[in-house]
């Protein structure tokens, strides 16, 4: 994930152990019993801080925030190409983009007894953006009112077509503000609450907090008074392991589920387990520097051309392995105005040394800078960057591979230091607003030293996408915009590596999702 303000720490967080963006469910047994009832088993690697919504945007720690919390719109399944009612029972987004109304749905109930309000709402969503945790840039500029007992009126100054499929966000889950204020809750940053949201359950999602360790597990259990269809595991229990580990689990069934295995760790397992690879939200990627400060090779658009022509993108595919998928443009294929899959790019080796050729650079040597260690998704770096600087080297074109630490190639990275970069960005939110962070001026713009008014036309269409109304028009905007950045832009998009779960046999209603990996609440028992 890496967020407009926060996609340093974000991407150091997932640096440090973005092993944790899976889903899952199945045992070999039904299910663990204890209790008196089902146990599932979930190994993850994790990446968790807290319990508080108004506080997480670790992957497991949404996986948590989406089974003991409710918000307003949700989606349905694996599709985040429209929101669907929640808490809030319809919506309603104004002509001009910029009031959002939603409708509360009757017979809603916290894990109390006592119903959900339209107080809770502006409370809990208020708090998210005043408390300034790393989710408050969701709501920035974002008035929050409610109208009468069942209405709720969200503001933006601009349009913001965008809010609905922000909404669904597990860190804008509904708190129970009465429960929440006893135990030192506010709407600002003086809020005390995270310790007692750490503990216990101020939802009204279908599970609650049993225990929680941001290092070791996090055990919850089936809320009795949800008002909704009751989950099918009385307890799900999610551990923290190392991959290598993940995989022997769930093979001899001390696991139902693993979320973090590698296209390789998954390649022979037993029939009796489900595999599903899916791509990723994720989109690895390749920037050229256009700071003529940094390179005069990588501001060449031709030079540009060349790399775009040279790579070879079913050669990258192989390496990322099943489930993987070639990304034709920086919006991933899941969201809404992806462009087409006939729309990628495909390798044109004569093509790439008459655009090098073109470009009046001989011979050019430029340093390809990329995190040693970080993986995504499982896929590791470094053979993606041997594999281009091959790919490249028949062209003419010499790569100098700079592998560096991840805080140290971030540092780069962030200040635009890199003459290329290979990085990746995966989605705050489900929607395409989030990619106009590639524009000129803007914040993966300017980390390829592309700073504004460096290209005015896509610059335009940018503008014309970010105030874009209604599904059809948004899409129509935003594959133009894409469509734009291939033609001229400095990046070049590469691949979403596969999400890969395991899942014994008895676990069904599995569906990867990109924000919240996995609905624990939506799984069944075979």
């Amino acid at each position: 994930m890496a967020t407009r303000s926060q996609t340093a720490a974000v991407l150091l967080a997932g640096a440090l152990a973005l092993a944790a963006c899976g889903s899952g469910g199945g045992s070999q047994t039904p299910a663990a019993s204890g209790g008196g009832g089902k146990t599932l088993v979930i190994d993850t690697s994790f990446d968790l801080k807290t319990a508080d919504p108004g506080r997480t945007y670790e992957p497991t720690g949404l996986i948590v925030g989406k089974a003991v919390y409710e918000t307003l719109l949700t989606f349905d399944g694996a599709d985040v190409t429209k929101p669907v009612p929640a808490l809030a029972e319809s919506y309603e987004l104004s002509k001009d983009g910029k009031t959002l109304t939603l409708k509360l749905k009757k017979g809603a109930t916290f894990a109390d007894g006592s119903p959900v309000t339209a107080d809770d709402v502006v409370f809990s969503l208020t708090r998210v953006r005043d408390m300034k945790g790393t989710p408050s840039f969701l709501l920035d500029g974002v008035e929050v009112a409610k109208t009468d007992d069942s209405t709720i009126t969200l503001t933006s100054k601009a349009a913001n077509p965008a809010l609905p499929y922000i909404l669904p966000n597990p860190a804008l889950g509904i708190l129970n503000s009465k429960v929440a204020k006893e135990h030192g809750a506010t709407a600002d940053a003086q809020d005390k609450a995270e310790q007692y949201l750490n503990s216990a359950s101020a939802g009204s999602g279908p599970y609650q907090i049993e225990s929680f360790n941001v290092s070791s597990q996090v055990t919850l259990k089936a809320n009795p008074k949800y008002y909704g269809t009751k989950p099918a595991y009385d307890k799900v229990v999610i551990r923290n392991v190392e991959a290598a580990t993940q995989k022997l689990n769930v093979q001899r069934g001390d696991s139902q589920i693993a979320l973090n295995l590698s296209g390789d760790q998954v390649t022979g397992m037993p029939a009796t387990l489900q595999v599903k690879k899916t791509a990723s939200a994720n989109v690895i990627f390749l920037l050229a520097n256009q700071d003529s400060a940094i390179s005069k090779t990588t501001t060449n658009p031709k030079f540009v051309e060349a790399v775009r022509k040279g790579v070879d993108y079913a050669g990258l595919l192989e390496l990322a392995g099943e489930g993987s998928a070639q990304a034709p443009g920086v919006i991933p294929s899941q969201l809404l105005g992806a462009l087409p899959a006939d729309q990628a790019a495909k390798r044109d080796v004569e093509g790439a040394k008459a655009a090098l050729a073109d470009s009046g650079v001989s011979n050019p040597t430029v340093k390809l800078e990329y995190p040693s260690e970080l993986t995504v998704n499982g896929l590791s770096f470094q053979p993606l960057a041997e594999r281009i600087q091959a790919n490249l080297k028949e062209v003419g074109i010499t790569v100098d591979l700079q592998p560096a630490p991840v805080t140290t190639a971030l540092d780069n990275y962030r200040n635009g230091k890199e003459e290329m970069g290979l990085w990746y960005w995966g989605p705050d939110y489900p929607d395409p607003s989030d990619y106009l962070a590639f524009l000129p001026g803007k914040t993966v713009g300017l980390r390829a030293g592309w700073k504004a008014g460096a290209a005015k036309e896509i610059e335009a269409a940018g503008d014309k996408a970010a105030t874009a109304i209604g599904d059809d028009a948004r899409k129509a905007a935003y594959v133009d915009v894409q469509t734009k950045l291939n033609a001229s832009g400095p990046f070049v998009p590469l691949i979403q590596p596969s999400q890969n779960i395991v899942t014994a046999a008895s676990v069904t209603g599995l569906e990867y999702h990109p924000v919240w990996t996995v609905d624990v609440a939506d799984l069944g028992v075979k």
